[in-house]
């Protein structure tokens, strides 16, 4: 039923903007000097920073290229609705934005369904993308062609953020930096202890998290354990890891988190919109200690938010996740990311990649990722002062590059992303045991990809 809601909701959204004149054909008056470019506009935050950028970057276009029309069109929903909103515009003529943001996880998806248009032509007379940093590009290159679909906008790492107030009255010492998982298992139990009405931490968890609970929630564990990346799919072997000792253990931390009640109560870790609610109210109110979340949570409490916290730069603390029992390189991130791509069905191409470079310049670059807490991924902006001094806990994010991973860049992700939601979901209710959990989860994933794309895992 939810799926057919939502798919209703995008043809709405899709029809409402042909109606309006966003997704018009040549006859009804589009031409070689107008595009429309989409983007996500976060249906619970209310957070305008991506729609204050473009258009700057659109005021700046249209005075350098007079009697160009750039039309912004924001689509206003979750972040998993998005994407299947954003997929149904690209698969008509119609529909078609000729640029589009793209969260790079399902860049290859919409490579599979034909949805992109290979950019390596404009990256060859474009000199500033040597300028990127070549792991960044990796995420928006097909993975079965080796071509390129999309320029990076910038990307993440993820860690822990916690409360040094919380920490100081349940007699537990900062700077905090735990080793293993059961040091951060240990100071969980003691805040439960020691400040009753708090919510010792934050694991995002179950299939409402969407990759909230893979990223955040589950493969900062998986990764961090000693199989590290051959935990989900084993690139020498081009198969997916089944059957691991890993994914066990990774189930027993969400298991042990949400069993021993050191997490959210369970109907409220499992709500669609409870990162909104971790941000927004949970930290700033004090009723949080520990979140395992992404360098960009300062978005929520910044000058532009709906609710500033001025007080959190003093307030909270950030630390590394670690890696299982402490083994080399004792650190572990996950790192994701956006892009912008140009639909394979975009009207005009050529006026979408001029506007695309006028995003993506040294400044515009610098002054996004310094706006949106994220990190820069063109060396040079990584390096101007506006943008390194902009956050506090810039530095300490992009310095977690060097312990980063990326989900693998394949259209099978989706679903194995999914098996791994279910399996939190299962454990984190009780419904079914670490083992039982971990066994669906191998059945859904040879299901999804074949037996033959599967390898039972050494750890």
């Amino acid at each position: 039923m939810r799926s057919r809601l939502i798919a209703a909701a995008a043809l709405t959204t899709a029809t409402a903007l042909a109606a309006t004149g966003c997704g018009d054909s040549g006859s009804s008056g589009s031409s070689a000097k107008s595009i429309k470019v989409v983007y996500w506009q976060n249906l619970d935050t209310k957070n305008k920073l991506q729609a204050n950028r473009l258009a700057a970057v659109v005021k700046q276009f249209t005075k350098a290229n007079p009697g160009t029309k750039v039309s912004l069109v924001p689509v206003t929903a979750s972040e998993n609705d998005y994407y299947t909103k954003v997929q149904l515009m690209m698969r008509s003529p119609a529909t078609a934005p000729d640029l589009v943001y793209e969260d790079t996880a399902l860049i290859n998806s919409d490579i599979a369904s034909g949805y992109l248009k290979p950019i390596d032509s404009y990256l060859a007379k474009w000199s500033d993308w040597s300028k990127f940093v070549p792991a960044s590009k990796v995420a928006a290159r097909g993975a079965s062609d080796g071509k390129t679909y999309g320029v990076p906008d910038g990307t993440d790492t993820r860690g822990i953020w916690y409360n040094k107030q919380l920490f100081k009255k349940a007699g537990i010492a900062v700077p905090w930096q735990p080793k293993t998982w059961d040091d951060i298992l240990s100071a969980a139990r003691k805040l439960k202890a020691k400040l009753p009405g708090v919510i010792p931490m934050n694991l995002y968890t179950g299939t409402a998290g969407g990759e909230a609970s893979s990223m955040q929630g589950f493969e900062m564990l998986l990764y961090g354990t000693p199989a590290g990346d051959k935990s989900l799919y084993d690139t020498s072997q081009k198969k997916w890891v089944v059957g691991s000792k890993a994914f066990k253990d990774s189930l027993e931390f969400v298991h042990t988190v949400y069993g021993e009640k050191l997490g959210p109560p369970v109907d409220q870790a499992l709500g669609a919109n409870f990162g909104t609610t971790v941000g927004s109210e949970l930290i700033p109110e004090g009723k949080l200690a520990i979140d395992i979340d992404g360098s960009w949570m300062p978005n929520n409490w910044g000058s532009t938010s709906p609710k500033p916290w001025p007080d959190w730069k003093t307030v909270i603390g950030t630390a590394a996740m670690p890696t299982q029992d402490g083994q080399a390189p004792g650190k572990i991130s996950m790192s994701g990311g956006w892009a912008w791509s140009i639909p394979a069905k975009a009207k005009n191409p050529d006026l979408a990649w001029k506007f695309l470079t006028a995003i993506e310049t040294k400044a515009n670059h610098a002054s996004w990722n310094a706006t949106n807490a994220s990190i820069a991924v063109r060396t040079d902006s990584a390096s101007d002062p506006a943008y390194a001094n902009s956050v506090p806990t810039n530095k300490f994010f992009t310095d977690l590059v060097r312990y980063t991973h990326f989900r693998p860049g394949l259209p099978a992700y989706n679903q194995v992303s999914t098996a791994i939601q279910k399996a939190m979901e299962s454990v984190t209710t009780g419904q079914e045991s670490v083992d039982k959990a971990a066994a669906t989860f191998d059945s859904d994933v040879k299901a999804a990809v074949g037996d033959d794309k599967t390898v039972k895992g050494t750890s």
